[in-house]
């Protein structure tokens, strides 16, 4: 069989990137949980008309059908297709479970996606994501949009300070803000003006001025105050005042300015310098109505936004009871596809394996085994050599692997019994009852490159 050739769009990593991921996945845990959101689990498929409902997404899914269905093109409700991102189908699970579920419900989801785009770095058709979500049964506390990216902040310093991922600085905007705006311009379409602004950072100011009045037939003066506005940018809250200086009225911008000064006034105690209200920030899916975020990497800005969120109200309803909700989306393969291809991320090793047990002869193996197993239920990870070959051949092959410390001697008489550190050479005499390795050495380490 010839070598495979790579599918684009689906980023694997090699065992080291695997490390990585998991380790950031295991302080994207703990984090969630400390803050006491529950982890669950969706399908992967979805209905097509649940998919396609929210937002101008379509041409991202990817449908789904049997090799031997029958040749008739499904029903519009019978056809499914793989979720593009884990927020819809956590609307239809909360619909689907909530008389199960206390509110304000918490949840964290980390699952891969899968979007038809096309590949280029930090824009895959197969990734990984994790999302944190506190949903409330027909009405929640705005406090919740200051307390998301609160979280989210905290797991990425988590990252930075243990990991060495580079910090982030987390843009937010409010779409009240934009829509009163708007509307106070006398703007009908506010969604349509929405989406050509969310393309400030891509085209700038005077390209989207010229989508305004072109494909909107804004005038000059009308499309001029909304760059004006996108153009707003501060660490604090001192955006309220430039926007009242712009000189439009509207309570639904009143209401915006409030709620996202708020979210500003706290983050600014809480973590200064990791959060700025950026008023060109709108966010491109239409189910989002409060306040929203986009986060960047510090020196990777070119990678775009790596993790958003947002407010949403009106997400999920049953007909009965609405569910309004606020959400944050860790891009997790958006974010470390392009620094383990860098090599600005890596492991100290690509196993887990702390030790290599060497093997005399055959004959001994069970001995080797035995040590192993000791080594283990102390949690040193530990593992028994293929081959009884000579000790410089079994010690290359410890080097291979990256595996800092190889054993010698199982069950030989007490005391006589050694392990030897394979970067050093040095080599003592070891109890696998009580040896412990350097705390650095104990599990494989990400280190920035």
């Amino acid at each position: 069989m010839s070598r495979p050739k790579p599918i684009s769009g689906y980023p694997e990593f090699l065992p080291s990137g695997r490390i990585v991921e998991q380790q950031v996945l295991d302080i994207l845990r703990e984090t969630f949980e400390l803050h006491g959101f529950a982890s669950i689990e969706t399908r992967a498929m979805e209905p097509l008309e649940v998919l396609s409902r929210k937002g101008e997404i379509t041409k991202e899914i990817f449908t789904v059908r049997r090799l031997h269905a029958e040749a008739e093109e499904p029903n519009a409700a019978d056809q499914l297709a793989l979720h593009f991102d884990l927020t819809v189908p956590f609307a239809r699970y909360v619909l689907e479970h909530g008389g199960h579920l206390a509110f304000p419900f918490r949840r964290y989801q980390m699952q891969k996606v899968w979007r038809g785009e096309r590949p280029q770095e930090g824009r895959y058709r197969e990734f990984l994501q994790a999302d944190i979500d506190i949903v409330g049964a027909e009405n929640l506390a705005t406090h919740h949009d200051v307390e998301i990216p609160l979280v989210a902040l905290e797991a990425f310093e988590r990252l930075h300070t243990e990991l060495g991922l580079p910090p982030v600085v987390m843009h937010v905007n409010n779409r009240k803000l934009l829509q009163g705006f708007y509307e106070g311009l006398g703007i009908t379409d506010t969604a349509a003006a929405l989406q050509r602004v969310d393309k400030y950072d891509k085209i700038g100011g005077p390209a989207v001025a010229e989508l305004l009045t072109g494909e909107l037939r804004l005038t000059d003066e009308v499309a001029a105050q909304c760059v004006a506005i996108a153009g707003i940018c501060t660490a604090d809250t001192s955006f309220v005042d430039q926007v009242r200086a712009l000189g439009v009225e509207n309570p639904l911008l009143d209401e915006g300015l409030a709620e996202l000064a708020e979210v500003v006034r706290v983050a600014q105690e809480a973590v200064p310098g990791r959060l700025v209200a950026d008023l060109k920030i709108a966010r491109g899916l239409d189910y989002y109505t409060g306040t929203v975020y986009e986060t960047e990497l510090v020196g990777h800005e070119k990678m775009g936004s790596v993790a958003s969120g947002g407010r949403y109200d009106s997400l999920a309803s049953d007909g009965k009871v609405t569910y309004p909700g606020v959400g944050y989306s860790f891009g997790v393969t958006r974010i470390l596809a392009p620094l383990l291809n860098r090599g600005t991320l890596t492991a100290t090793r690509s196993v887990p394996t702390c030790v290599l047990v060497a093997v005399d002869s055959e004959d001994t193996r069970a001995a080797a085994i035995s040590t192993a197993q000791r080594l283990r239920a102390r949690g040193i990870s530990a593992e028994v050599a293929p081959k009884a070959d000579r000790f410089g051949k079994q010690i290359k092959y410890a080097d291979r692997r990256g595996i800092p410390f190889v054993w010698f001697g199982s069950g030989a008489d007490a005391g006589t019994e050694q392990v030897k550190d394979i970067r050093s050479g040095d080599q003592v005499d070891a109890d696998p009852n009580s040896w412990l390795p350097p705390a650095e050495d104990l599990h494989a380490r990400v280190v920035s490159g």
